[in-house]
């Protein structure tokens, strides 16, 4: 009867229900914080899984769904808000078609704009267009207008996050280069666009699933080895500021399957009380051979003295 969990918990990696009895389906997501409520936007995976044939990995692929958007007061209990960016049908020249790749949606807020802006990592299904798309509007449940989507600085962009910081400036994260090298690059005022301001880091270290936070004046980069839909040892890059000098730290897991981060993939990282060093780590436990089932892995962090913990426990947070 041992790591049972507790009466009204909530399993890691269970079948997740929204307010309404329904399983929440918010893969490769993100989390806004807005006038006291959390919004977790993310990946829309229904239908059957298949295989891409002639790849170099196991490029396993469901039909492009759209992205939704859950609310919450308390992280726990998630009203489902909808389909905040549909997906076209029958339209392959659409960015947004089913046939395509829409995939890590992270939304921030413009306090100049009053805009809700929505990035995320757009391409083919056989991941060779490579390109970041942006989305806005008027409210954080949507619905978001798309404006279309580039190479940040001509350069491929597949996993991606976002991060906005305590001066108002927001900041792209993506994988590039074929994955070899994440960039970061500082978005214009109004959030819709890659400044010329970016850097290249972990130059050859081929780092996927960027999750960025900030505490105590340093800057905390977690990402994944590229191991296609296999988990792997996340990894620590740290810095004194976005575009400045990255060092790498080890793997920051701690606990049962912590070389696998836990079996899972990290898609962001929720700041609950930075000053008591204080932080939620989201994760996706994938089931590559059925998109639709993957799972969510969500873990308490802790950053002290410069180093960044994630412990397992059985329930979420």
């Amino acid at each position: 009867m041992k790591n049972l969990p507790a009466k009204n918990s909530v399993e890691q990696a269970g079948a997740w229900k929204d307010t309404d009895g329904h399983f929440i389906n918010a893969h490769g997501g993100g989390m806004l914080f807005h006038k006291g409520m959390y919004y977790w936007f993310g990946e829309i995976k229904k239908g059957k899984t298949w295989l891409v044939p002639d790849q170099s990995w196991e490029c396993y692929r469901v039909p492009a769904g759209g992205i939704s958007c859950y609310s919450s007061k308390d992280l726990k209990a998630w009203k489902y808000e909808g389909v905040v960016l549909s997906a076209t049908t029958n339209n392959r020249r659409s960015d947004l078609d089913t046939s395509n790749v829409i995939e890590r949606p992270k939304v921030i807020y413009n306090q100049k704009t009053g805009q809700f802006v929505l990035w995320m990592h757009i391409d083919h299904k056989d991941y060779s267009y490579a390109h970041a798309g942006v989305a806005v509007s008027d409210k954080p449940t949507g619905p978001y207008r798309y404006l279309g989507s580039l190479k940040p600085n001509g350069h491929d962009s597949r996993d991606m996050t976002l991060f906005q910081d305590d001066d108002g400036k927001a900041y792209l994260v993506h994988s590039s280069e074929n994955n070899n090298t994440m960039h970061i690059n500082l978005l214009s005022d109004d959030y819709l666009k890659p400044t010329r301001q970016y850097i290249r880091i972990l130059e050859g270290k081929r780092r996927e699933a960027p999750a960025l936070v900030k505490q105590a004046g340093k800057y905390y980069l977690i990402t994944s080895d590229c191991t296609g839909w296999s988990p792997n040892p996340a990894s620590v890059a740290v810095a004194d500021s976005p575009l400045g000098t990255w060092t790498t730290q080890a793997n920051p897991c701690v606990g049962p399957n912590a070389a696998t981060t836990f079996q899972s993939q990290s898609t962001y990282i929720v700041p609950i009380d930075p000053k008591r060093d204080k932080f939620l780590f989201m994760a996706d436990r994938w089931n590559k051979t059925n998109l639709p089932d993957s799972r969510y892995v969500w873990l308490p962090m802790e950053i002290k003295a410069g180093k960044v913990t994630i412990q397992w426990q059985n329930e979420r947070p």
